[in-house]
């Protein structure tokens, strides 16, 4: 749905069309010229992926048919929102263009058949004799109408573009009466237009496979009766009914119901979860058992899939400075092509020669060589649950040096967890677990919810307590059958009573050691600490061999639990760090000349992750601080996808390299065959097309990581 929204800014509105017709960067930067100059329009924004522009206007001083007519003199399509007719048209159009384009292409496959065969037969010149020239020129004019009209409306405005040269070859070749030669020209600039827009269309798709992933309806409570209403008619505070087998359509809290929910849209992880009473649940993702009801907490473009959304879309803004190279490239490159066409002239005298030096050189080739990789890798990560908000990111995190790793939350679990149980004085560890979990059931406190987890996960029975009492500062005490159980630290034991060493040595280490009494007698000795994420050695370990060297710890906790964890996954740390220190060793490293990596959880480490060159947030999914702050975000807490990333940038940056360099060699060798006169026009034309094909073919690569 296409329509016009209130961003909540004085006098400012945001339109968002439909651009048709948009196969490279070049492109998207030529719509977005064309409406930054119309009167009225704050900024605009033109995004290739999702084909579409984004546009910031002042009411009453321009409308979204100005907006249109704008983006049509630059030579694209634009549908005003609303404007289904207007769709409808344009939609009969693009499909006649596709008969006429296939009928031609039949045609121009057989003229082509027919040069080839009769220059190696030397029968070209008898064949083409008996086709008059009027005939000709109809043809080229019809079949190469689109390319012409782009190529004279950017003349218009001063600029020039790839197909600039092309064009002029095109007539160098009819004045020298080359008509087969000048159609076949067009034949070949179709097809690398087509080559192009499925190349780009190839990197697109998995964000339009996002996109057509969002339910258009929800199944409401309205006065105590359920209706399916579109998801526009959709409010915070409703109540969605979802049933066995649905996409859920919103954002919210588990009102009512258990349902295991397939959640690999938003976090990428294949298997699904439980949810019940209180658990949140996301748009897009799929309640495979179970029925439930939802307060909705967000809908449409507020969800955590239409952040996603957004965030691939606006991917492209965040440009590598290799893909601003190769534009800045690109612009030079077209007047030095003209230049060494005009030489080949004036030394050889060969307008055969000349024009296959316009010809064999198209810059499109360069502006395609980046975006195409970088949009096929973003499209890619989405799939599966990685979040990268541009390739300048991609770019930064190939090259990084330095990697900087918050403790809580992101190497451990966040939450404490149970892991050494002493027994004492004849009681065993099923029974110390079962009396502590029992005088702790009643209890708030995190180091409790751990005890009744692990006594869960053994299947142990536990009872409540029959009286509870909490003791500042030093624990609880509990009736539990028959028996008072006190649970807390050193301050609740009996200063007559020995205290094993073990309990000495499981402090040293970091941990949190609860003792336990039955009738003032030591039964037992319980630590807990916040454990490292289990796929995290494994995790470092594959980043050190990448050559990342230097990986560092930085934590709020005290020096002890820093040291511990750190020995853990062998790496350096700092210990007992603000939130403003953290920004100062950032900052430390990157005055050094470092390229540096911060990885939080995305809400204290928020300021580190946004001064980093790469801040990379840990299960981003349904936390806007992460979303915001963050570069990638990491949509499910898996340090398996930390190295993961780290190789899909470089190998982007590979592919995007070695797309820059087949270009560059290629363009020179022909450049150097035409001006030599080795290249005849014909064999330039078709040639000029191959750079494509080996971009498509080197990008799609990326499509599959």
């Amino acid at each position: 749905m296409h329509t016009i929204h209130d961003e909540r800014q004085i006098n400012t509105e945001k339109v968002e069309l439909p651009v048709r017709g948009m196969d490279c960067a070049g492109c998207t930067e030529k719509v977005s010229q064309a409406l930054n100059a119309v009167p009225g329009v704050e900024s605009a924004e033109v995004y290739l992926a999702s084909e579409k522009a984004v546009v910031r206007l002042e009411p009453g001083k321009v409308t979204p048919e100005d907006i249109r007519k704008a983006i049509q003199d630059s030579g694209y399509q634009a549908e005003v929102p609303g404007d289904q007719e207007m769709a409808h048209r344009e939609e009969e159009s693009e499909a006649f263009s596709k008969r006429i384009f296939r009928f031609f292409g039949v045609l121009f496959g057989t003229v082509l058949v027919v040069v080839v065969l009769g220059e190696w037969l030397g029968l070209l010149q008898s064949v083409t004799d008996y086709v008059p020239g009027p005939v000709w020129l109809v043809l080229i004019a019809i079949a190469g109408y689109p390319v012409f009209r782009n190529v004279v409306q950017a003349a218009l405005k001063g600029r020039i573009i790839s197909h600039t040269l092309m064009t002029v070859g095109v007539f160098a070749a009819v004045l020298v009466g080359e008509w087969a030669a000048g159609l076949i020209v067009v034949f070949f600039m179709r097809v690398g237009d087509y080559t192009e827009r499925y190349t780009t269309e190839r990197a697109r798709r998995a964000v339009k496979d996002l996109t057509s992933l969002a339910p258009q309806k929800a199944r409401v409570t309205r006065d105590g009766t359920e209706v399916e209403v579109p998801i526009s008619e959709v409010e915070v505070g409703d109540t969605v009914v979802i049933r066995p087998g649905e996409k859920i359509p919103v954002d919210g809290e588990v009102l009512s119901g258990h349902a295991t929910v397939d959640q690999s849209t938003i976090t990428g992880e294949s298997m699904p979860v439980e949810v019940s009473d209180g658990s949140s649940v996301f748009a897009t993702t799929m309640a495979q058992l179970g029925s439930l009801r939802v307060q909705v907490s967000a809908v449409g473009d507020e969800t955590t899939f239409g952040q996603i959304i957004k965030m691939v879309e606006k991917a492209e803004a965040n440009r590598a400075d290799v893909q601003n190279y190769a534009d800045k490239f690109s612009g030079y490159y077209l007047p030095v092509v003209a230049g060494i066409a005009g030489l080949t002239y004036l030394i050889s005298g060969n307008p055969l020669a000349t024009a296959a030096v316009l010809l064999v050189a198209c810059s499109c080739s360069f502006a395609l060589a980046t975006p195409v990789a970088v949009l096929a890798t973003i499209g890619a990560g989405a799939k599966n649950g990685l979040l990268i908000k541009g390739g300048k990111y991609l770019e930064a995190l190939a090259q990084a040096d330095v990697v900087l790793v918050d403790k809580t939350g992101t190497l451990t679990l966040g939450e404490p967890r149970l892991t050494d149980i002493l027994s004492l004085n004849g009681v065993s560890e099923t029974e110390l677990l079962a009396y502590t979990a029992s005088a702790e059931h009643d209890s708030e406190h995190p180091l409790a919810a751990a005890i009744r987890m692990a006594a869960t996960d053994r299947e142990l029975d536990i009872s409540s307590p029959a009286d509870f009492e909490v003791l500042p500062g030093q624990g609880i005490r509990a009736q539990v059958i028959g028996s008072e159980i006190t649970v807390g630290n050193r301050r609740l034991v009996p200063d007559d009573t020995i205290v094993p060493q073990e309990m000495n040595t499981l402090e040293s280490h970091g941990k949190t050691v609860l003792c336990v009494l039955q009738d003032n007698e030591l039964i037992g000795i319980l630590a807990a600490s916040d454990t490292v994420r289990p796929e995290v050695p494994d995790a470092i370990t594959s980043l050190k061999s990448m050559g990342l060297k230097h990986i560092e710890l930085l934590t709020g906790d005290n020096e002890r639990t820093a040291n511990t964890l750190a020995k853990q996954i062998d790496i350096p740390y700092r210990a007992e760090l603000l939130p403003e220190d953290k920004i100062e060793v950032v900052q430390q490293y990157q005055s050094d000349g470092s390229i540096v990596v911060m990885i939080g959880d995305g809400v204290n480490d928020a300021p580190a992750l946004a001064q980093a060159d790469v801040g990379i947030a840990m299960g981003a999914a349904g936390t806007d601080v992460a979303m915001e702050s963050a570069h990638i975000a990491l949509m499910r807490d898996d340090w398996c996808l930390v190295p993961r990333v780290f190789r899909m940038a470089r190998r982007t940056m590979g592919v995007v390299k070695g797309n820059l360099g087949f270009t560059g060699v290629y363009n020179l060798a022909g450049l150097t065959l035409a001006a030599m006169g080795f290249l005849p026009p014909v064999l330039a034309a078709a040639a000029q097309s191959l750079p494509d094909l080996g971009i498509l073919a080197n990008s799609s690569r990326l499509l599959k990581q």
